[in-house]
């Protein structure tokens, strides 16, 4: 699994680094001749594509690094810190949108978009959902955060791109066209680095278990020889990668610690085998009376 997950993430990484570079070069060519700020504008958020496969590959190698004495769970969550500094580049480019577009709309500047114009937008967004589908694709194959960020970042490029070619077709009707656009292109990179942001803060923070992995966590236990009574107190813990999840079962009262032991050992392993995850198990008597030993 971690394999496949470096091998994958590496491939996009690059993948998107050499596509990136040339769609920026023919979109910003495209911005100058045209003079539109909404299409240099563009040709500027992929080239932060770019940046954010660089990022992407730094955490990717980081977040592969081995378990150590300081560092006992892995180096998984370097990959939500990289998704969070795509995150931050995605902001501050959108805020720059907006600044450049509002100044246009003041000025009243008129852009006229040619056959050039709309070849290369073509391309972008051809381009850049090849990439954000590959980039999903791999994300959930591997279970990867930050390859998920970076599909998003490619799929707000493509969808910008597609605005901007409706644009360029109305742009001859309306003069602020180039502005309105690139303020909507803003607005769509901030919703992805809030989509962003979302799914790397949560785990960084903490979270509680989804339904579907508690009733599969039960469904094991209860087939391990764990009483019918549902296992609780979950707490779970994602870094990467690696998940650690901790939680409570009744077992009965009569059976020895040794038999105990061997039940809740069956129950780690089976989640491990299954649902990739290291659970530790607390062991609790069915009928509870610890009252009475107090």
């Amino acid at each position: 699994m971690e394999k496949n997950y470096k091998y994958l993430s590496y491939w996009e990484g690059w993948i998107s680094i050499i596509v990136n570079i040339f769609l920026f070069g023919l979109k910003y060519w495209a911005g100058v001749v045209t003079g539109s700020i909404a299409i240099i504008a563009d040709a500027w958020h992929t080239l932060t594509d770019s940046i954010s496969s660089i990022i992407l590959l730094i955490g990717v190698k980081v977040s592969s690094k081995p378990a150590d004495e300081k560092h006992p769970f892995g180096h998984g969550r370097a990959e939500l810190i990289a998704s969070l500094i795509i995150g931050v580049l995605l902001a501050i480019i959108a805020f720059t949108f907006i600044q450049q577009s509002i100044e246009k709309l003041k000025n009243r500047e008129a852009v006229v978009f040619g056959t050039f114009a709309i070849v290369v937008t073509i391309i972008s967004i051809v381009s850049k959902e090849a990439l954000a589908q590959f980039a999903i694709w791999a994300g959930k194959k591997t279970g990867s955060t930050v390859l998920k960020a970076d599909a998003w970042h490619h799929r707000s490029d493509a969808i910008s791109s597609v605005i901007i070619l409706v644009g360029i077709f109305l742009g001859k009707y309306f003069w602020w066209i180039d502005g309105v656009l690139g303020i909507i292109v803003a607005l769509l990179i901030f919703y992805a680095t809030y989509e962003i942001f979302l799914d790397s803060i949560n785990p960084i923070l903490g979270k509680t278990p989804d339904d579907n992995l508690l009733k599969e966590v039960n469904k094991i236990c209860q087939a391990c020889g764990a009483t019918q009574k549902e296992a609780h107190h979950f707490h779970i813990h994602e870094y990467g990668n690696h998940t650690e999840l901790t939680f409570h079962i009744y077992l009965p009262n009569d059976i020895s610690l040794e038999e105990a032991h061997i039940i809740a050992t069956k129950i780690e392993d089976s989640i491990r085998e299954k649902l990739n995850i290291e659970a530790t198990i607390h062991m609790e008597p069915l009928e509870n009376n610890r009252d009475d030993l107090l």
